[in-house]
């Protein structure tokens, strides 16, 4: 028995670092084209869904690598924690409502999505709500194994939204700001330009948030490796004010790195996906367009009541991975901090909501009538 389970990991690692080569390539190939903001987590999309697809006839009963999801969050979190000024931090209040209140309004615009979605597909509630509310992939999928009927659906329809957000915003981003490139040659060189203390510095504290991540996982605090990483970064730019020693240039490699990851669960994702009908990928649009649409809405009315760039609202309000969307405002230099602040509210919020959401939809459900011809069964809609 152990024997098969070192086999698995194994064959595990060697996924993964086929995917991370794979990814490299494909996001210097990006980078060339002039496509900067991004290009690593796209890549890690492209090499995930490229590597699992082909491995699926040999392993049919493959799963994303969520423990890579997890190294990503860590890696892109320290980064994020390292570049959030605290002295800057405490001038947000004043924009508290607004911050309260974008989670609140896609939340609101979710569920009213969801409850559109289950009637047009012909599925339950639960399901609909699932597919439709702007959280982790993962977690979605998960929650619609345990409580809903239609797991392949609501892995669509999350898979489309995260995936259509993460490749438009960086195309809106190159239009917005025409003068920001970002060239292999630039890259090349600032990869290569970091003396051996920063690489030791890094390591180090990268040891600090595993362990920092681990007691915050047994805590079952949500989306650990993230919140636990980002607080250790912003321990070393705390640390920093009072003594330079704590002060850490983070290498450019590291945060590639963890793009690559984040981007690679996603791909996954996609390479085991079942295969639907055109006509049910075809309905599933419209559940990620209105949810674009809110995300849009929500930008316009953060950009008509702040100060901020259009850019910047629209990073906050995007139902997108918060990673992903933070990695690619630090990337652009974009309101990195309330960026940051407005997207950790968003999560905190929907994954203390999602008790709520759950009771609400299985109320919904006990008391709806039953459908005497649902367009879609248990077993055509779960996954293989």
């Amino acid at each position: 028995m152990p024997n098969v389970e070192q086999s698995k990991l194994q064959a595990r690692s060697l996924l993964v670092a086929l995917e991370i080569s794979l990814a490299s390539l494909i996001g210097f190939g990006l980078l060339a084209i002039g496509l900067g903001s991004a290009a690593w987590i796209l890549s890690g999309i492209a090499a995930g869904a490229i590597v699992y697809f082909g491995d699926r006839p040999f392993d049919p009963d493959i799963q994303p690598n969520r423990n890579a999801r997890k190294a990503g969050q860590l890696i892109v979190g320290l980064s994020i924690g390292l570049s959030l000024p605290i002295d800057r931090l405490a001038n947000f209040a004043s924009q508290s409502l607004i911050l309260l209140g974008l989670p609140i309004f896609l939340m609101v615009a979710g569920g009213a999505i969801g409850v559109l979605y289950s009637r047009l597909e012909k599925i339950d509630l639960m399901s609909g709500l699932l597919a439709t509310t702007p959280g982790n992939i993962g977690v979605m999928s998960s929650l619609a194994a345990d409580y809903g009927n239609h797991i392949a659906l609501v892995s669509l329809v999350q898979l489309m939204r995260f995936t259509t957000v993460i490749f438009s915003v960086p195309l809106i981003a190159n239009v917005a700001l025409p003068n920001s490139t970002h060239t292999v040659t630039t890259f090349v060189g600032q990869a290569l330009n970091v003396p051996w203390q920063t690489y030791a510095k890094s390591s180090l504290m990268i040891t600090i948030a595993v362990v920092i991540v681990h007691f915050a996982t047994q805590l079952n605090i949500p989306l650990a490796a993230f919140f636990g990483a980002i607080a250790v970064g912003l321990g070393f730019e705390f640390l920093s004010i009072l003594d330079d020693l704590f002060h850490v240039d983070y290498p450019i490699i590291f945060n590639v790195i963890g793009q690559i990851l984040l981007g690679i669960t996603i791909g996954e994702y996609w390479g085991i996906n079942p295969r639907l009908k055109f006509v049910t990928v075809l309905r599933a649009i419209v559940p990620v367009g209105m949810m674009l649409i809110a995300g849009l809405i929500a930008a316009a009315i953060i950009h008509a009541l702040t100060h901020l760039s259009w850019l910047s609202c629209l990073l906050m309000a995007a139902p997108g991975g918060s990673p992903e969307m933070i990695a690619i405002a630090l990337t652009l230099q974009q309101d990195p901090e309330i960026i940051t602040i407005a997207h950790i509210i968003r999560l905190l919020t929907i994954n203390l909501s999602l008790p709520i959401l759950l009771g609400f939809a299985a109320y919904q459900t006990a008391h709806q009538p039953s459908d005497s011809s649902p367009r879609h069964t248990s077993k055509s809609s779960s996954s293989k």
